[in-house]
């Protein structure tokens, strides 16, 4: 039996921050910035433009701090699941070097954490930041029972941005889920070439995905919800904006998606995983594009 001050497996505490590291994907950022972008592009129209370095800082935390915890879930969740899957077969829980209870203390911390930064908001968003983790905490287990589960995915990816327009304006108007609606369809894109890695995987464990269900369509759905994505946000706002600036950033994210066109339509492993990992450029092209939309009017 291990002493209470010696970390297990004889590692050094260096050593286990390491693992901790690892477990809340620390160097791999694109998932955090992939939460980022449409939160922040949220605040900036909420405020009609600069929202304050308070929330800014509130909602760069906060997105980090959560989407750190949702991996410590997501691994504890789907440990059984990982050790089958070439790509996550080494991730610490699933390895046996964290178990689930240290991922699961690590996890309600990080969580705290950016409740904490959200008290210092408004009534509003605090109540909002209760559904946010409610659907966080859904997702890892949607994957068992829906066809579909990237779409439980994106409405947990785009939570930001009700959450922003509470923050700012202490309500969530329909301009908020409009936005949202339009982000879920960038999230099935990107979601799904993602799950287009594994998908050999995961039909041999029973895995539920939306590249299994979308069998040969998937390449023209990723394509369609990409269009999908930057139709809505751009009926959405430019009548909002400064039209040329963001028109220009929205033909940038275009040409981004028919690059991930090419990377996918052979549906490699390293093609798929490649678009999935710069999607987050795509995601900072359209919020540019707002900064300078609102900037400019």
């Amino acid at each position: 039996m291990n002493h209470p001050g010696i970390p297990a497996n004889g590692q050094s505490g260096t050593a286990r921050w390491r693992l901790y590291l690892d477990l809340i994907r620390w160097d791999r950022p694109a998932g955090w910035l992939l939460l980022l972008w449409p939160s922040l592009s949220a605040l900036w129209i909420a405020a009609d433009g600069f929202p304050g370095l308070h929330l800014l800082a509130v909602f760069v935390g906060g997105t980090i701090l959560m989407r750190s915890a949702g991996c410590c879930v997501n691994d504890v969740a789907d440990k059984e699941f990982d050790r089958h899957v070439k790509r996550t077969a080494r991730r610490p829980v699933t390895a046996g070097l964290v178990s689930s209870r240290e991922a699961l203390v690590l996890g309600a911390v990080l969580a705290l954490l950016a409740f904490a930064l959200v008290l210092t908001t408004n009534r509003t968003t605090v109540l909002w930041s209760f559904a946010a983790l409610a659907v966080t905490l859904l997702y890892p287990f949607a994957k068992r029972v829906v066809s579909m589960p990237q779409a439980v995915l994106g409405v947990a990816f785009s939570f930001g941005i009700p959450m922003a327009f509470a923050a700012v304006q202490a309500q969530v108007p329909p301009l908020a889920w409009l936005l949202l609606a339009g982000n879920l369809f960038w999230v099935l894109a990107y979601d799904t070439e993602y799950a287009m890695v594994d998908r050999d995987d995961d039909l041999r464990i029973g895995m539920k995905t939306s590249a299994i269900t979308l069998g040969r369509a998937d390449v023209p759905v990723v394509m369609a919800c990409y269009g999908a994505y930057l139709a809505v946000w751009a009926a959405a706002l430019l009548p909002r904006v400064a039209v040329v600036p963001f028109v220009l950033a929205l033909g940038a994210a275009a040409a981004q998606s028919a690059w991930h066109f090419t990377l996918i339509r052979g549906r490699t492993r390293e093609g798929c995983f490649r678009a999935f990992r710069v999607n987050h450029w795509l995601g900072f092209t359209v919020f540019a594009g707002v900064v300078l939309g609102y900037a400019m009017r």
